[in-house]
């Protein structure tokens, strides 16, 4: 039925006009209610026909209400039969399925083309966004055995901010008071964890820890990074290259130019290589305060990472390296998914310098696992030490600030 009603509302539609979104719902009730005339259908069962119509149309298809399903945080599409997704921290498969591989690339094109980003057999993987925000990743087939897959990380549709991390279980009210302070006194901090962990979240998060009245330049592979209340700010995408192999605009590249826009802090949403020693470089050029991303298993593997990736932009002494590193962080904060599939801060650290040739970090705070209780992780973070660096505390007069907090959470 519904495949019919979709084949006579094609036959009503002139597709060379630009019809209105409420055109579109017009032409598909008037067949709807043709069709159904003589046949009983109950309303709820119209309405999804009338749904599942409208987003084929002029939405994502089948993975619309997915989308518009809150509790999803992730859709994973392995061929255009195979739809899995993320609720509540566990995995499904859904009973939904493209009509066709057809139809299946045929949304990949509308998501792909509407970022500017280009997708084929020459160029078959490509990272792009939803207008939400949302990342996504296609492999087209060949390439992907199965079929093209597509997965889609979902934005969270509110506003990330510390209050909410500290609603969601990520911290607690130490910490959520620390990292304010840490972002006022424009410490660098760098954020790592594994993949769904949180990092972008809680960049965003800190990000509004930022003074209103700075000018921001945030610098993304997909933008995704969420500043609100920050009049001064420019976001700055990269872009792959067209057709001919030309026009890229790398990350490295982007950096370089934020450089002379006079910016007050720089936030790289994450680096991944060679663009790392640009980012390192930004951070050492008087831009305090500025945020960046990677993915490691702990912060002193994220160290180790971004060691490597120097050395894939430029030939140095590792020893050069290590002290590049140590110059530009000021904080490592990693957070991980527990098996609980809760997410949260586990360790805080200060780098500390070099020492024997290697960078040392100091902890200031760690998760303390407690126990398990209905199969939710019981713990908290708690502090080790207290930050040994405060000159940038005493220059921004927030070194009192820092004393009252001590004084507020005394060690447990």
């Amino acid at each position: 039925m519904k495949e019919k009603i979709l084949k006579k509302v094609m036959e009503r539609i002139d597709l060379n006009e630009d019809l209105s979104d409420q055109e579109i719902r017009m032409v598909i009730r008037d067949v709807l209610v043709e069709e159904t005339r003589e046949v009983y259908m109950s309303l709820e069962k119209k309405e999804q026909i009338f749904n599942d119509i409208f987003y084929s149309l002029r939405r994502l298809d089948i993975l619309q209400e997915m989308l518009d399903d809150e509790e999803i945080t992730e859709i994973m599409i392995n061929g255009y039969d195979h739809i899995f997704i993320e609720k509540n921290g566990e995995l499904f498969q859904t009973k939904e399925r493209f009509s066709s591989r057809e139809k299946l690339e045929q949304v990949i094109q509308q998501i792909v083309s509407k970022t500017n980003r280009i997708i084929n057999e020459s160029s078959p993987i490509v990272d792009a966004r939803l207008e939400d925000g949302s990342r996504v990743n296609v492999v087209l087939e060949p390439i992907s055995l199965n079929g093209s897959t597509m997965t889609i990380r979902k934005f969270a549709k509110e506003i990330t901010n510390m209050e909410q991390l500290l609603k969601l279980g990520s911290l607690n009210e130490e910490i959520k008071d620390f990292l304010d302070l840490m972002v006022r006194s424009r410490m660098n901090i760098f954020i790592s964890g594994g993949t769904g962990a949180g990092k972008t979240t809680l960049l965003n998060a800190l990000s509004n820890c930022i003074p209103k009245d700075e000018r921001i330049i945030t610098i993304e592979d997909s933008a995704e990074l969420k500043l609100y209340g920050v009049e001064n700010l420019v976001r700055l995408e990269a872009r792959n290259e067209n057709l001919e192999g030309e026009n890229k605009i790398a990350i490295k590249d982007l950096i370089k130019a934020s450089l002379r826009m006079r910016p007050t802090r720089i936030i790289v949403g994450e680096v991944r290589g060679e663009e790392c020693i640009d980012m390192l470089q930004a951070f050492n050029t008087g831009h305090d305060g500025s945020f960046s991303t990677g993915h490691g298993n702990s912060s002193q593997d994220m160290l180790l990472r971004l060691e490597t990736m120097v050395m894939m932009g430029i030939d140095l002494p590792v020893s050069a390296i290590r002290g590049q590193i140590a110059s530009a962080i000021d904080l490592m904060i990693h957070i991980g998914r527990l098996r609980d599939k809760s997410r949260r801060i586990v360790e805080i650290s200060e780098v500390f310098g070099l020492e024997d040739g290697k960078i040392r970090l100091r902890t200031l705070y760690k998760f303390e696992e407690e126990g398990e209780k209905d199969k939710k992780v019981i713990g908290d973070i708690k502090r080790k030490n207290s930050l040994h660096f405060t000159y940038k505390l005493k220059e921004r007069g927030l070194l009192s600030e820092y004393e009252e907090l001590l004084k507020k959470y005394p060690p447990r």
